[in-house]
């Protein structure tokens, strides 16, 4: 009897005990919920004018202005125009694909935003079907700018045909509002506190890299400083080294081991050492932007094939190779090599291909990016 009451009693206790935690882990969500909340309300972002690597005619006002249509729908603060022109006219900014230290202090004390929105346009076509990639970036302001957060897009018009056609997006500016719009909700996710990690994604074999090998070199307990470099541009793609160099910053961000420099205080780096790549950068090179940077690793490669194509028949090709370099081991850790075309293994009714090299570069950076930590 004695057993029973106590053996009840206990009970009670540890039922008392999961209420408890349970009613705190609510609440505990609740107030994060609430704080990202507040913070989403009470940041101001400036859009800055968009950087165009499409090498085409793109329509930029358009873009911009969906996408800030796009983010006060979803109640984002956004900095007004004038005041933007007036302060780009006055520190004289020309380059608006990056931010580096000094422009991101002034943005602070000048006009007191909080971040500034960095879009590149990869892909711009309004031949049917109309095709639009997109890589956009959320930088803080301040003496230490640092990527809050980074996404991309890429969208054909025939990516979802569905019965006799149905499916087709043939209005090019309906398709730039599907894109925006896609961005704006990723953002919107990230500030109520739905941060992506890797590793959620399900990989496809197919996208991954053809070969690589890696030497066991990230401890779990620390957190590296990684300079990601443009590739060197081997194919015919205008800007393709600047395009897949973003990739690899927006996939190695979602990496908790890694902190990635701004890409703009990169080049701000490249541009005041006068450096310039005719063959890649040499180890001495590296080791001087390491150092200069504080980084403690550099990623570097070349990129051989970055193709898409125009109308409904043709395909996407991405050919390229990557290395990571350590600073403190003063050679390569890791090395890849992927390459693939949008209808890899794809055999009927089109079922299956990837339409942009944007997406299929993206799948196959994130995956070469993930074999880093393989032991």
């Amino acid at each position: 009897m004695i057993f029973s009451i106590n053996f009840l009693s206990k009970l009670a206790a540890i039922l008392l005990v999961g209420i408890f935690c349970l009613s705190e882990c609510v609440l505990v969500k609740k107030n994060l919920s609430e704080n990202f909340q507040d913070f989403k309300q009470d940041l101001r972002i400036v859009v800055l004018p968009i950087e165009n690597l499409s090498g085409t005619a793109v329509p930029l006002k358009d873009i911009k202005e969906s996408l800030i249509k796009n983010f006060k729908i979803h109640g984002l603060s956004i900095f007004e125009n004038e005041e933007l022109e007036k302060f780009m006219a006055r520190n004289r900014v020309r380059y608006t694909g990056g931010i580096d230290a000094a422009t991101a202090e002034a943005f602070k004390k000048e006009i007191g935003v909080d971040a500034v929105l960095i879009t590149s346009v990869e892909l711009y076509n309004e031949t049917d079907p109309s095709k639009i990639a997109l890589i956009c970036r959320l930088v803080s302001t301040g003496s230490n700018p640092v990527i809050l957060w980074m996404d991309s897009v890429g969208l054909s018009g025939d990516d979802l045909p569905g019965i006799l056609g149905l499916g087709l997006i043939e209005d090019p500016h309906l398709l730039m509002e599907k894109a925006t719009e896609s961005l704006a909700a990723s953002l919107r996710r990230y500030l109520a506190g739905n941060i992506e990690r890797a590793g959620v994604k399900k990989s496809k074999k197919i996208f991954n890299p053809k070969v690589f090998y890696n030497i066991p070199f990230l401890s779990p307990d620390n957190r590296y400083t990684v300079a990601v470099i443009p590739f060197f541009n081997d194919s015919t793609r205008k800007n393709a080294g600047e395009i897949i160099m973003l990739h690899f910053v927006m996939q190695m961000m979602k990496q908790k081991n890694y902190n990635i420099i701004e890409p703009g205080i990169i080049r701000q780096e490249l541009l005041k050492m006068r450096l310039i790549m005719n063959v890649g950068i040499s180890l001495s090179d590296a080791d001087l932007i390491l150092s200069d940077l504080n980084a403690d690793l550099m990623l570097s490669g070349r990129i051989m094939s970055y193709d898409d194509y125009i109308g409904f028949f043709g395909k996407a090709k991405v050919d390229f190779s990557a290395q990571l370099l350590s600073k403190m081991e003063r050679k390569i850790v890791w090395r890849s090599k992927s390459f693939n075309e949008g209808d890899d293994r794809v055999f009927l009714f089109d079922w299956g291909k990837v339409n942009t090299a944007s997406v299929m570069a993206s799948e196959m950076v994130r995956i070469a990016v993930e074999s880093m930590v393989k032991q």
